[in-house]
């Protein structure tokens, strides 16, 4: 049987507790926890829960867990969690903090926050942008690279269990009104999912992509803190459902962005973390984390409805609850894939166009300037000397975009490359990747005045591109030859060349 928190909880809701300065405490509520912000900190105690994935049911227990989530978010949030404290009965049979008496619970004390900062506020509110979700994805990037790999846990194995878990936490799940062929199907499919990308899963965990990572990286778990994305309230109960791997903690912000109708940043997210980490060849199994993490926010959603006894929230509550399910079911289903290119000289906006018409197909961004980057080892935005220009290393750069767009075809995925493209044979062998994946091809080549051309190189703040307008007018000298993909006038701004575009490629 669980402990009895009710005169704890009645303590922690007090404003005289934490002083005569408080004047008011709110509580945040989850299935696991509560959060009590008082003053300039707040106070969060663990619920006397128990779950088949979690267990919190003793005050011993409580405080395992209340040190781990210490010292598992100070590797992101290291300012925001300051430390572990005692709640003791008092010589009354009272509720205190302090040392002496017996403990009989345990808070982890943070610094408080302003809500409106946290990022599904920011989302509500349309305040998320391209700059931030980039950002953001740095921030997972570099955390991801230096959190200890565990090649104990992950691979097929962790993920069957997952699928097993979902499957009856979601059985269970009674008052959320999940349709039972509903979550047989997804059962059913995430298995055979599995069944392909078992293999990769393992040869990703030999190669050390499982690490002890966030494990529940949604957008409420993400704030601005100083101005900077920053990670908290990471998964701390259970070693084996946070060592998993990079991409299956990625996948959790991914899926709720899209759950929420952001599918343009899930994309823009997903294509910064690619570039910085080079874990493409991931993505064949990334179906199948987007849909266990769905599956999983759809039954934490209908376990919150259980303990939110008569609220009047529980109709709302039941409804997202099944919106996740049927986003699980979704995710599941396989979609068609093509492969497009864009050229065209340098300043005639490939990049921009490949970024705006990425998330319509929901495609990996190739990009000739990143790759290059990479092939270096510095970061995008990093300028490279002229030596990095050569036809040599042109010629591998070439390479790895055919390698990286047949990996991501084979993987399901749509791929818009970007690059110049100058030559007939770097654009015949962009229809050669195609034809060779089975999939159909579009060729975009941009034009554009070249005044515009050279107006945008001359504009450009930390781009990948280090083309100027000297390397513009390189460019044109040279002869393209006879160029048969679809030509589009991008001179007069990025929303026309996005239209034709679209039109182009049959999107609307």
């Amino acid at each position: 049987m669980a402990d009895d928190q009710r005169d704890i909880i009645d303590f922690l809701s007090k404003p005289s507790s934490y002083g005569a300065a408080i004047e008011r405490v709110d509580v945040i509520e989850t299935h696991a926890s509560l959060v009590f912000l008082a003053g300039d900190h707040a106070y969060k105690l663990k619920r006397a829960v128990k779950y088949p994935y979690l267990d919190f049911s003793t005050a011993a227990l409580r405080r395992v867990a209340c040190e781990a989530e210490l010292a598992l978010n100070r590797r992101t949030a290291p300012d925001l969690y300051l430390e572990v404290r005692a709640l003791t009965r008092t010589a009354n049979a009272g509720v205190g903090f302090g040392t002496e008496g017996r403990t009989v619970d345990w808070v982890v004390v943070m610094r408080r926050f302003d809500q409106a900062v946290l990022f599904d506020e920011l989302a509500k509110t349309g305040r998320l942008n391209a700059s931030l979700m980039t950002e953001l994805a740095a921030h997972i990037a570099d955390f991801h690279q230096s959190a200890e790999s565990r090649p104990d846990h992950g691979g097929a194995a962790a993920l069957a269990a997952v699928a097993e878990t979902n499957h009856t936490c979601l059985i269970a799940a009674r008052q959320a009104s999940f349709a039972p062929d509903r979550i047989a199907e997804i059962r059913q499919r995430s298995l055979e999912l599995l069944a392909a990308v078992g293999a990769l899963l393992d040869r990703r965990r030999a190669a050390g992509k499982v690490r002890r990572c966030h494990g529940d990286l949604h957008l409420r778990n993400v704030c601005l803190f100083e101005g900077r994305p920053t990670l908290f309230d990471c998964l701390e109960f259970s070693d084996e459902l946070a060592s998993v791997d990079v991409l299956y903690d990625l996948a959790f912000l991914l899926m709720d962005l899209e759950h929420r109708g952001l599918a343009d940043f899930a994309n823009l997210v997903l294509n910064r973390y690619l570039d910085l980490t080079d874990e493409d060849d991931g993505l064949a199994a990334m179906p199948l984390f987007l849909s266990s993490r769905a599956a999983i926010r759809a039954h934490v959603m209908a376990a919150a409805m259980e303990r939110a006894g008569q609220s009047r929230a529980k109709p709302e509550m039941a409804v997202e609850a099944r919106s996740y399910l049927d986003l699980s079911g979704l995710l599941l289903r396989p979609r068609s894939c093509r492969l497009v290119a864009i050229g065209g000289l340098s300043g005639t906006g490939k990049s921009t166009l490949a970024a705006a018409l990425a998330p319509s197909l929901g495609a990996r961004v190739l990009r000739s300037d990143v790759i290059r980057k990479r092939l270096f080892g510095v970061a995008p935005e990093t300028r490279l000397p002229t030596s990095a220009y050569t036809s040599q290393v042109s010629h591998r750069v070439y390479q790895m975009l055919h390698r990286k767009a047949a990996d991501a075809l084979a993987a399901g995925y749509s791929v818009i490359i970007d690059a110049v493209s100058l030559k007939p044979t770097e654009r015949r062998s962009f229809l050669a990747v195609a034809e060779t994946a089975g999939v159909p091809f579009t060729g975009v080549w941009l034009v554009a005045p070249t005044s515009a051309m050279d107006r945008r190189l001359r504009a450009r703040r930390r781009d990948a591109s280090d083309a100027s307008p000297e390397v513009l007018m390189q460019q044109l000298r040279q002869d393209p030859g006879v160029v048969d993909w679809v030509r589009i006038d991008a001179g007069t701004g990025p929303a026309d060349c996005l239209s034709a575009a679209r039109r182009a490629l049959g999107l609307g």
